[in-house]
């Protein structure tokens, strides 16, 4: 285990647990709300290896609101608390609606997302397009604040593009206008995920806001963590990409953040049992083919981060994950892949 000073870096003193309106945190280490990915099962994973918040997949505020099936699955937050649901349009009114549906469904909070770069969702004037109409996003703001009695959050960029760095003024409005909590990924919209993000960047939100403000894009690692607080001197992290395949990455920061030691990785049982859990969550959720499909990212991920730390993984094993039909035969592959001779876990 690496020590708090020594090998990783020092978070800054203090560093207290989070609180989101009337809403209590137990750290400061949170799971990004991924289109596709963050699925209900990922969330209850995450959540229980000590991640500190989960947020739902985005869901289309008019979608929710009129009933879609796919997108009230992809609200759906039993088994997690707190609950956050991220909700994305264009129009004041079913923003507003969206949150009410969101609250009496149970979610704690509720979160706007104004940073998808998405050409689905920026060509719809939603997601990180309303960085270009400070109004209008004020105005959507405005109507979920309104709408509803629990804590609403915000996720942003740093701006459209370079000429356009505006985080930190969207950040003060919303602020004002009733916003408990922003977290800003750092890159602009046009740089979608190329490049590095811009922890540093980030600072200037942090500076301009008295909520706290969380810290997002490229943390890979315990150190990642760590050095993106001290650049940004934000309140937290938020960890997307890098938690596919290892849920309980997250856990792991806020454990950090917590404590000031890195702790044991998971078992082998653990993991196995995870992916598992994973696979037959969705399953029961939309069906043996469709939940089976689904979860192939999941399961790819989970095998690629076996390899990574250190597990022998079978070359059949790897293609016969995202291949196969049977839920049946992946179950049993998941078996094989941690109880495979030569089985190591690297913690």
């Amino acid at each position: 285990m690496n020590s708090y000073d020594e090998k990783i870096g020092k978070l800054p003193e203090n560093t207290p647990l989070l609180r989101i309106g009337s809403v209590q945190l137990d750290g400061c280490a949170f799971l990004a709300p991924m289109s596709g990915v963050t699925d209900l099962y990922m969330r209850r994973i995450a959540r229980r290896f000590g991640a500190s918040l989960v947020v739902s997949e985005m869901v289309a505020s008019d979608e929710y609101v009129r009933g879609d099936v796919e997108t009230r699955l992809r609200a759906e937050g039993t088994g997690v608390e707190p609950h956050v649901v991220q909700i994305a349009g264009s129009v004041g009114y079913w923003m507003g609606e969206a949150a009410r549906l969101a609250e009496a469904s149970g979610a704690a909070i509720v979160d706007i997302n104004m940073g998808c770069p998405a050409k689905r969702v920026t060509g719809g004037a939603a997601g990180s397009a309303l960085m270009r109409d400070l109004d209008h996003a004020l105005s959507l703001i405005e109507a979920t604040v309104k709408a509803v009695k629990i804590p609403v959050t915000l996720k942003m960029r740093l701006g459209w593009d370079h000429d356009s760095l505006n985080a930190a003024e969207l950040a003060q409005k919303a602020e004002k206008s009733g916003i408990q909590l922003v977290t800003v990924h750092g890159r602009t919209r046009q740089q979608f995920y190329t490049g590095k993000a811009d922890w540093q960047a980030i600072a200037a939100v942090k500076d301009a806001v008295k909520i706290p403000v969380i810290a997002n894009g490229d943390c890979s690692t315990v150190a990642d963590a760590v050095r993106m607080q001290q650049l940004s001197h934000a309140d937290g992290v938020m960890i997307g990409r890098s938690a596919v395949g290892r849920p309980w990455f997250i856990g792991e920061v806020a454990h950090f953040q917590r404590f000031g030691y890195e702790r044991a990785g998971p078992s082998a049982d653990e993991r196995a049992a995870s992916a598992i859990e994973h696979l037959s969550g969705l399953v029961g959720q939309m069906g043996s083919l469709k939940g089976l499909r689904h979860a192939r990212k999941h399961l790819a991920a989970y095998a690629e981060r076996a390899i990574f730390d250190g597990f022998h993984v079978p070359d059949h094993i790897k293609s016969s994950l995202v291949t196969s039909e049977s839920v049946e035969h992946v179950m049993a592959l998941l078996d094989e892949l941690f109880a495979a001779p030569g089985l190591r876990n690297v913690a």
